[in-house]
């Protein structure tokens, strides 16, 4: 579950991000975040992954309240969340594998069963045969695909996606959305970011539109 009970986020230079903000998205749901460049999509993610801390209201993920998580607790946190990044971030002097594999070994995984993990990942997201490759040898769609192996290897409950289908076409948009409701289907939480918003309607999911930094509808 994540929760959000009138959270804002105010920054130094007097910039509103977010505004009173309430929702709940349920275990095991899959949600979409919408609205305008600046309307407060990354910075919402942002203060579920504790990367920035609310200026007020309360954040609830699981059973834990955020607010009251200290700066050691929050790698803990982050173990149960998979996140997605648009740019993919990949590590392009390490093999494709050992950029999945690098999260299992920052959390202290054993090295066999951190290889399972990493090649149980590559093949949901259909790229067990290219373990080997480095990351620049493949299409954007693959990297992406790479990205969504790092982000699911350490099986988290929740998934988080910044616009990941924002610099892929519309076909292969479609495919990175499969892969999502196929985590979603085995109990995954899932919320995605994203500006396309042909791409969410043809997927029937809840849809969490911001504007300006206010929750305008929510449905």
């Amino acid at each position: 579950m994540i929760q959000f009970n009138h959270v804002s986020k105010r920054y130094a230079q007097g910039h509103d991000a977010l505004k009173d903000v309430n929702f709940t998205l349920a275990t095991g749901e899959m949600a979409f975040l919408t609205g305008h460049s600046g309307a407060g999509k990354s910075t919402l993610l942002k203060l579920i992954m504790l990367m920035e801390r609310p200026s007020a209201g309360q954040i609830q993920v699981g059973e834990q309240q955020l607010n009251a998580l200290g700066r050691r607790d929050i790698p803990y946190l982050r173990r149960s969340i998979g996140v997605v990044f648009q740019n993919h971030q990949l590590l392009f002097d390490r093999s494709v594998f050992d950029n999945i594999l690098l999260p299992l070994q920052i959390s202290g995984f054993a090295p066999d069963d951190a290889a399972r993990r990493v090649r149980a990942a590559l093949d949901k997201v259909g790229l067990l045969t290219k373990e080997k490759m480095s990351p620049l040898a493949l299409s954007s769609g693959e990297q992406q695909r790479i990205g969504i192996a790092r982000a699911i290897v350490h099986k988290p409950k929740i998934l988080l996606a910044d616009e990941p289908t924002g610099n892929l076409d519309p076909q292969l948009s479609a495919e990175i959305m499969q892969l999502f409701t196929q985590f979603n289907r085995v109990g995954t939480t899932v919320l995605i970011a994203s500006h396309d918003i042909a791409l969410i309607r043809s997927m029937g999911r809840r849809v969490l539109t911001l504007q300006s930094g206010r929750l305008l509808s929510d449905g």
